[in-house]
């Protein structure tokens, strides 16, 4: 239940489209006290919709959540509109019909026939642009963004999308409706994905890079980035939960709306899964399997029995010798102090964006020996190891025997520039970085957007903050310069404040 006391700017308020968005908008602007008015072209479909919410109010009631008496009166103020022209007396109306952008434009078309010239043109869009939606309207500068994300009632949070024609009282008073429905509302520019979509982009397809990479399969990918990470769900999962042919079409849209810029590149893997009907949970199978509604995943591996044997730290920074020398202090191995490995040392390393092998060779160490670390997040929940294509198996073996001489669980690489943890965080940050940079919205309402609509353990710029922006910008240089590919060249508000050692959430 909505918990402002706020006054709605609007009275009256339209809603087109009686799907889940639009069950979802109605239950929580009646909440906050407006009279809405549901229309659909589906026979049966507002009566459906009334009966659906009604039924959401009725469990508040059930739960002490709500009481009668207000469950009562939100339900007389849910009234349908049995044609258009019943919109009539509306002061805003919000459409939340099919994703097309000549559906939304004729929609907007015919209400600018029946309502008034001061009546607020609201969409729901969730990808199309709001200046274009609005360009065959008579009168532009009272049609904005209102995006909603599902389920409406618990995802608190809605993006208020000026076009670039919008008029700012329009906007303010659209931005005061959703705080009166108990939203925060994040102002953004009308630039492809808005804010939310946009900055999601990062997660998704350096997962499914690093897939395509055979870094790792796709269960030791969500487990690092859950465990390791904090992420609440894994890419790999969440691309089943939301199915590939949403997924798939919001990549592909906002990679070809930026005109094909590297960061946002879409994957081959979710177009070949695409076709072959794999779309996730909705079809029983995705990356995973489904049986009964339950997730199949596999039994993870513990590490093999392995003899102790001394251990030379070949990590440069002193806090990752640090964490790494206790690691096996802890465990009751010895650690070499010699400049150089011994003949039979296992050789430990702890790079940032650098693979094993690379690492091995600049700092002249055996390959056949030598075993990189992942440090980002710590060694707590989760410890990731990479190997070099040299690395011998009972070296392997011996790196994950210590590692995991506690019970945590270890998850074994293939050689990568940047692990997972690291090359998935850097593109989340930086991501977030080019947003402030080009002003789609202030840094604050960034990642307060992000934890809220994508449930990330921290907003992008504080995640840089968190894990050290001069980090970050070490693994996407060192990326950058190993692979060549400019996905991964800093977002000039990284750098600045990384190289001035100032946080990344300051505006």
């Amino acid at each position: 239940m909505s918990n402002s006391t706020a006054t709605p700017p609007f009275k009256t308020l339209g809603i087109v489209g009686t799907g889940a968005m639009g069950r979802g908008i109605a239950q929580i602007a009646a909440q906050a006290g407006l009279t809405v008015m549901l229309h659909d072209l589906r026979e049966g479909a507002v009566t459906e919709a009334q009966e659906f919410v009604g039924g959401m109010w009725q469990r508040a009631v059930e739960k002490q959540r709500l009481s009668e008496a207000e469950a009562e009166r939100c339900r007389a103020s849910l009234k349908e509109a049995a044609t258009l022209g019943d919109l009539a007396g509306c002061d805003m109306v919000i459409e939340a019909i099919v994703e097309k952008l000549e559906a939304k434009q004729a929609m907007f078309e015919q209400l600018e026939e029946i309502l008034d010239d001061q009546a607020v043109l609201a969409t729901n869009t969730s990808s199309l642009s709001v200046t274009a939606i609005a360009s065959t309207c008579r009168r532009p500068q009272r049609v904005i963004g209102f995006h909603f994300f599902n389920p409406v009632p618990l995802m608190k949070i809605v993006e208020v999308i000026p076009g670039l024609r919008t008029a700012s009282d329009v906007t303010d008073r659209v931005e005061a409706l959703g705080q009166a429905m108990g939203h925060f509302t994040a102002r953004t520019t009308d630039t492809p994905g808005f804010l939310v979509n946009h900055a999601g982009r990062a997660f998704g397809t350096e997962a499914l890079r690093i897939l395509g990479e055979r870094v790792a399969d796709h269960v030791t990918i969500d487990r690092i980035l859950v465990d390791q990470g904090g992420f609440r769900m894994g890419p790999f999962a969440l691309l089943d939960l939301t199915g590939l042919d949403v997924s798939h079409a919001v990549m592909e849209s906002i990679y070809q709306q930026y005109y094909e810029e590297p960061r946002f590149r879409p994957s081959p893997l979710t177009r070949q899964r695409l076709t072959a009907g794999l779309l996730g949970r909705k079809t029983g199978e995705g990356f995973y399997r489904y049986v009964e509604g339950k997730t199949q995943v596999p039994d993870e591996t513990p590490p093999p029995p392995a003899e102790p044997r001394p251990v030379w730290i070949g990590a440069e920074d002193d806090g990752a010798r640090r964490q790494l020398t206790e690691l096996v202090r802890v465990a009751g191995w010895s650690v070499e102090s010699g400049e150089a490995p011994s003949a039979e040392a296992l050789c430990l390393v702890a790079p940032l964006g650098e693979d094993a092998t690379a690492c091995a060779l600049r700092l002249g160490l055996p390959a056949g020996r030598c075993v990189a670390v992942d440090l980002l997040a710590g060694l707590e929940r989760r410890r990731s190891l990479m190997t070099t294509p040299a690395t011998q198996a009972d070296y392997r073996d011996a790196a994950m025997a210590l590692l995991g001489h506690d019970g945590t669980p270890v998850s074994v690489l293939d050689d990568s520039h940047g692990f997972v943890l690291q090359r998935v965080v850097a593109c989340i940050v930086n991501v977030g970085c080019e947003i402030a940079q080009q002003g789609v919205a202030a840094p604050n309402t960034i990642d307060r957007a992000v934890e809220l609509g994508l449930g990330y353990p921290h907003g992008p710029l504080a995640m840089g903050d968190h894990y050290g922006s001069r980090r970050i910008l070490t693994i996407l240089d060192n990326m950058l310069a190993a692979t060549g590919d400019p996905r991964y060249r800093a977002s000039p508000w990284l750098r600045r404040r990384a190289t001035l050692d100032m946080p990344l959430t300051a505006a």
